[in-house]
């Protein structure tokens, strides 16, 4: 066999490693699995849709370790729920090595004085409160790993800023403050925290804020889904405590 006809493996850069990624059936939560489980790692897939679940389960059994399904609505999961949820995983797992939150709660565009009360309390529950009930009930497991990563994605803090953006925009900046709090406390443990703030993607929550968006420089999730596994690698020790935009 020439050079030429040797196969290119994927680099194995999360061989023997555990992932949850919540919002696993969404745009970047889906190519993110499918990246993760390439590279190697073990999975929980964790979504609110068992139907969507599922073909992601499939797509990730071929690419890599066999995932774990965890079907759960954020919205309506109380910290009990999240505390099982690590306790499921400990169980069967024995650890964890990473979490990635790419569950988003978004609607559409709305002047915050017509928005619903109980729509805007949803999105500061499903952007924020439920992203940290996650993640304080995993950093106990995660504590015990000799490296561990708590990754956010983080829209742009100035782009939904601005009008119209509801309980999304105000929940987007209370997560780039949790961000920063979080990397402070965790600092002298096992515990890495980052975002990644990704660019334009052609996803079903941009469409929401956007439907006829032509935008040339938009980018698929998959270009994105690499950059989470380098922050949820041992690479990412490098971006410890940043908001990570690649194309900054």
């Amino acid at each position: 066999m020439s050079l030429l006809q040797v196969p290119v493996r994927p680099v194995q850069s999360l061989a023997g490693r555990v992932v949850l990624i919540s919002g696993a059936h969404g745009g970047l939560g889906e190519a993110s699995a499918r990246a993760c489980a390439q590279a190697g790692a073990t999975l929980v897939l964790l979504g609110r849709r068992p139907a969507k679940l599922a073909r992601i389960y499939d797509a990730c059994a071929q690419l890599g370790p066999e995932p774990l399904l965890y079907p759960l609505d954020l919205e309506g999961a109380a910290p009990d729920d999240y505390a099982e949820l690590a306790q499921r995983i400990e169980g069967n797992l024995g650890r964890l090595d990473g979490v990635l939150h790419c569950a988003a709660e978004f609607r559409g565009l709305t002047p915050l004085e017509h928005t619903d009360p109980a729509a805007f309390a949803r999105a500061i529950h499903v952007n924020l409160t439920a992203a940290w009930w996650l993640s304080q009930a995993c950093l106990p497991l995660l504590r015990r790993a000799a490296d561990s990563a708590l990754v956010f994605t983080l829209d742009n803090p100035r782009r939904v800023g601005h009008a119209y953006w509801g309980g999304y925009g105000v929940a987007q900046h209370g997560l780039a403050a949790l961000v920063q709090m979080l990397h402070a406390e965790l600092a002298s443990t096992p515990v890495r925290v980052s975002a990644l703030q990704p660019g334009p993607m052609r996803t079903m929550l941009r469409a929401r804020a956007y439907a006829e968006d032509t935008d040339p420089a938009l980018a698929d999730a998959d270009q994105y889904a690499a950059h989470c596994v380098t922050l949820l690698s041992p690479e990412g020790a490098e971006r410890r405590g940043l908001v990570w935009n690649p194309l900054a």
